[in-house]
């Protein structure tokens, strides 16, 4: 008998040839982001061993899972902020889930897993409330072993900027400059370079040549804002748009463009005009080395652009 066939659900591998299936669902599921479109996902497959699984009950695909292998762990894509189990939208329960769960444990368990490393989907993301992998953790007695927390407006319900900001946005909008959408991500990436080597010996996660690449594959998804001074960009942040969440992916300013506080305008046009409609502007975690350490200063600045705190985690089950 093989394994899910009492449930009705039945574990597979990913395969390449189920690419154009893969990306139908996640573009109609319930808790999916354009991250996990495969277009998306193999920008750098040469980094990772991709072990990607599809649940399939009476021969219909009602779960993806994006993931990677090291060794015997199962990692939630480890080139992705987020993962988790990717749902239908309609005719599936927690109980359901559920029942997926224990079958895919079993699944990993057969395919010489020991642990598993899962990252729930942050609800912030969801098309409607998908919990269910919260709850089946529970059950599992899953550890979670990271917390980031993550500074993000509810655009519906927003409460501004805070005094010091609203004063340094006065003070930007004086300079006479604008902020406008900018192909340019040659000049974009340049400038986060050196923002991320000055302010945090960083570089950013990807290189300027991929972020032309996802460009090229997402125009719509994924956007660059910026102001520029004299001929040179001088702020600018990159935006992922889920269409319910505007993602802050990137947020880089030169020091001239802090003596401007020019970051302030290009937020105030993202939030109060450009993703006006959007449900949540998330502008990312403030956390290193796996958020045991939180960076004061950064959530300081983000809650003054009237962020406050959701969390993204991650948890390890062990078979």
């Amino acid at each position: 008998m093989m394994l899910g066939e009492t449930s009705g659900f039945l574990i597979k591998g990913y395969d390449p040839s189920m690419s154009d299936e893969w990306n139908r669902f996640v573009a109609s599921a319930r808790n999916a982001t354009f991250l996990f479109d495969r277009g998306y996902m193999e920008y750098h497959s040469d980094r990772f061993r991709d072990a990607s699984m599809v649940a399939f009950r009476d021969g219909k695909i009602v779960g993806l899972l994006p993931a990677n292998r090291v060794g015997t762990a199962l990692h939630s894509h480890q080139g992705l902020t987020y993962g988790g189990w990717i749902l239908p939208q309609r005719h599936f329960d927690a109980s359901d889930f559920l029942c997926l769960w224990n079958v895919w444990l079993d699944h990993c368990r057969e395919e010489g897993y020991d642990e598993v490393f899962y990252k729930p989907l942050p609800c912030i993301y969801h098309l409607m409330p998908s919990q269910a992998d919260e709850y089946a953790l529970f059950r599992s007695d899953a550890e979670r072993i990271e917390v980031n927390v993550s500074s993000t407006v509810d655009v519906r319900c927003n409460r501004g900027f805070n005094t010091l900001m609203r004063r340094q946005l006065r003070k930007a909008r004086q300079t006479g400059l604008s902020v406008v959408e900018t192909d340019d991500v040659d000049g974009f990436s340049a400038m986060l370079c050196g923002c991320l080597r000055e302010r945090h010996g960083a570089v950013p996660v990807h290189s300027a040549s991929e972020l032309r690449l996802l460009r090229s594959r997402f125009p719509d998804r994924i956007r660059i804002f910026a102001v520029e001074s004299d001929g040179s960009m001088q702020a600018g942040v990159c935006v992922y748009d889920t269409g319910i969440v505007a993602h802050a992916q990137y947020i880089a300013s030169t020091p001239e463009g802090r003596r401007l506080h020019l970051v302030p305008l290009v937020f105030g046009h993202l939030i109060g005009e450009v993703f006006a409609d959007r449900r949540w502007f998330d502008f990312g975690i403030s956390n290193e080395d796996h958020g045991r350490v939180l960076n004061d200063g950064l959530l300081r600045q983000k809650t003054a652009l009237g962020g406050d705190p959701t969390v993204y985690t991650r948890y390890r089950i062990k078979l």
